[in-house]
């Protein structure tokens, strides 16, 4: 006999109480397998698809697209081909868990389970789409059919133009899953990536005010800040309220950054960002001055020091203002940040950041340079101590070696916790990272 078990929605990641179902990906009386998504949510960090721990039959959802559940509400319910107990209904699960699911079962416990998953996949895929794997060293499929069964991957394609038919699936029978999809827009996004292209995303179209926008008789319009409007609102003004922050800036040459840059582009592999190499001078600098790589506890009054730099960066897409993180990247040579930069900078663009992307940063840098300004005095994000902003490089008059030069002026402005230092260890730094920029050969020290 079928045992129904009911999936709630998941702890999403740190500090978010509640989701707004953006789109149901499956309906009632449709078999999903283990780790299928099963509805796509938007939280106040990022768009998520929420993977189903169980296989089964859909018996119900709860809740109609647009409506917000909190952490814990019941998103569905699964009637899977069960074991023999309750208990063992109970602990069985994908195990790939999402904070809050506490799908941890043995593997003995979830083999019928699994085993039935996998019988409906091929059972699903043999249906609409029999088409064999394709030989091994073709190139490209015939006009024959796409082993694909999820509609979620044909879209996730077609919204990025990429050709199925091109792809080897690495799924069952030559099935292409969505991880193929990912793959290759990541390959693709890393061979278009360019200097600008991989920080700041300014808008294609200036975002729209959400439905729920009512205008008065008067012409007044008013907004409700939800989403990641809301959650950018809450955190800037979170910031202000908590932190005392200065703020210090300088003008620098930047004339021999960008000729090492196109040095460094000349050579054959992958192009290196001009945010790359800010990052990497970011990253120096903070080693000297690791104070900035901080937070602080007002509860235990204590300054918390970070032992690595998780650095992120602003990145402004449709939806709003986001910042994905760069694990380790203090570890990471410029190639290696620019390769990140890019693939995190694609995933914002698409809405598919994960919760895990965009939180755990030590330090931020801000390239706001790319909407075309000079200079700015940066909210830092909370509960960082500091961020480093960069305006536009342009040519600009400057005195270089007693002669006046038509030269690559950058201005670099540092906001920073006077709490966790005060403004001899702020100017150092800033100073560092503009001796940097002004003469690269300077990051060899530390090298």
């Amino acid at each position: 006999m079928a045992q129904v078990l009911e999936f709630r929605l998941p702890d999403l990641g740190e500090g978010l109480t509640e989701a707004e179902i953006v789109r149901w990906l499956v309906q009632v009386g449709d078999v999903v397998a283990i780790d299928q998504p099963v509805v796509e949510v938007e939280t106040a960090k990022a768009m998520v698809e929420v993977p189903c721990p169980y296989g089964g039959v859909v018996t119900a959802r709860y809740g109609e697209e647009g409506t917000e559940l909190p952490v814990g509400a019941p998103l569905l319910t699964v009637a899977v081909g069960a074991p023999a107990t309750d208990t063992e209904a109970e602990t069985e699960g994908s195990g790939n868990v999402l904070v809050g699911y506490g799908t941890g079962a043995p593997p003995a416990r979830r083999r019928r389970v699994r085993r039935m998953a996998a019988d409906v996949v091929t059972s699903m895929a043999d249906a609409p789409d029999p088409a064999p794997a394709p030989a091994a060293g073709t190139g490209s499929r015939s006009d024959g059919p796409v082993p694909v069964i999820s509609p979620l991957v044909r879209r996730l394609a077609r919204e990025n133009g990429l050709e199925l038919r091109e792809l080897t699936g690495s799924g069952r029978d030559g099935l292409i899953l969505r991880a193929d999809v990912e793959k290759a827009l990541r390959a693709a996004a890393a061979q278009e990536a360019t200097a600008q292209e991989a920080a700041l995303l300014p808008p294609a179209t200036p975002p729209t005010a959400p439905a729920a926008a009512t205008t008065t008789a008067d012409g007044v319009t008013r907004t409700p800040l939800r989403g990641i409007r809301g959650a950018v609102a809450d955190k800037l003004s979170r910031s202000r309220r908590e932190i005392p922050d200065a703020t210090c800036w300088v003008d620098a040459d930047a004339t021999e950054l960008m000729r090492t840059r196109a040095a460094m582009n000349s050579a054959a592999g992958p192009k290196i960002s001009v945010l790359a190499l800010l990052a990497r001078i970011c990253t120096a600098a903070l080693a000297r001055f690791p104070e900035l790589n901080s937070s602080v506890d007002m509860e235990a009054r204590e300054v918390v020091r970070f032992d690595r730099v998780h650095l992120g960066f602003a990145a402004q897409t449709e939806r709003g203002l986001v910042v994905p993180v760069v694990r380790d990247a203090g570890a990471r040579n410029a190639e290696a940040l620019s390769a990140e930069f890019a693939r995190l900078t694609e995933a914002a663009r698409a809405g598919t950041l994960t919760p895990g992307d965009l939180t755990g940063g030590t330090f931020t840098l801000n390239n706001y340079g790319v909407f075309g300004v000079d200079g700015s005095t940066p909210i830092i994000n909370h509960p960082e101590a500091a961020m480093l902003g960069v305006g536009r490089i342009v040519p600009k008059p400057w005195v270089h070696e007693g002669e006046l030069a038509v030269r690559q002026v950058v201005q670099l402005s540092l906001t920073f916790d006077h709490r966790v230092c005060d403004g001899g260890t702020a100017g150092g730094f800033l100073r560092y990272v503009a001796d940097c920029v002004e003469q690269p050969a300077v990051l060899l020290r530390n090298l």
